[in-house]
């Protein structure tokens, strides 16, 4: 059975109408199922844990980057697949990554259903699929025990194991979120249009495991999800199954 997780925002009357659009598209793709809404109140581990017991064959994410991590967080190391509906423009770089740019091509892939295994970042005890920032300033990296990394220059640190809009990388430069292998990006010109077109300010690292220290700010997961330092980041290879689209970005 597929199993449509709607996120709490999507309670607001307002997207009523394009709740009814997915519902009509998915019943004419035969992809029926059930709906599960859920609440400030609602344990969101604990839904997906129940349906997953139930015999739940797809969950899918309707909702945005903080929905994906979240569903992300109780899916990890199960053989259910991760489906993605991206619902507004902002903070849905995730399910753009994966090629889902919209909602009516999000149901034509959940109906084509091209799986893959993909790695998953785990900062501390917490998942992340797309990738974590944090503020230069203050931010101490341990590579090793012999080895750290520190600038003064404003700008930001990213993590990636899925890329996305954040950053463009030099050419026939790639990241692969299914290598086992996550990539430490320091971006020192602390201007997105200027940094876009002046390489020489992106230094990236291949990395499975470092620690991040910094006093004065926190974490931040997909986009959404605030950790604070110090945190211990790892990669899990080919830790969730996901479907994606065949215009995604790796």
């Amino acid at each position: 059975m597929n199993i449509f997780i709607y996120d709490s925002f999507l309670n607001q009357k307002k997207y009523d109408r394009l709740l009814a659009r997915i519902e009509t598209r998915i019943t004419d793709l035969g992809l029926n199922g059930k709906i599960s809404r859920l609440s400030p109140t609602r344990n969101i581990p604990e839904t997906i844990d129940n349906e997953l017991r139930r015999g739940a064959k797809t969950i899918i994410a309707v909702g945005n980057n903080k929905t994906i991590n979240q569903i992300v967080n109780s899916l990890a190391g199960s053989q259910v697949p991760l489906g993605i509906i991206p619902i507004g423009e902002d903070n849905n770089d995730i399910a753009a990554s994966l090629g889902i740019k919209s909602i009516e091509e999000a149901c034509d892939i959940l109906s084509a259903r091209l799986l893959t295994k993909l790695d998953l970042g785990l900062a501390n005890q917490t998942y992340f699929l797309s990738n974590i920032s944090i503020d230069n300033q203050g931010t101490v990296i341990d590579m090793n025990k012999n080895y750290t990394i520190e600038t003064a220059e404003k700008g930001l640190i990213y993590i990636f194991n899925l890329i996305g809009e954040q950053i463009k990388l030099p050419p026939k430069v790639k990241f692969m979120p299914d290598d086992g292998l996550l990539e430490l990006v320091i971006n020192t010109s602390g201007n997105k249009k200027f940094f876009a077109k002046q390489n020489h300010h992106l230094s990236i690292f291949k990395i499975k495991k470092i620690i991040i220290h910094n006093l004065k700010h926190q974490l931040l997961l997909d986009g959404s999800i605030p950790l604070s330092a110090p945190a211990e980041i790892t990669v899990i290879k080919k830790h969730l199954n996901v479907i994606i689209g065949k215009n995604r970005k790796f």
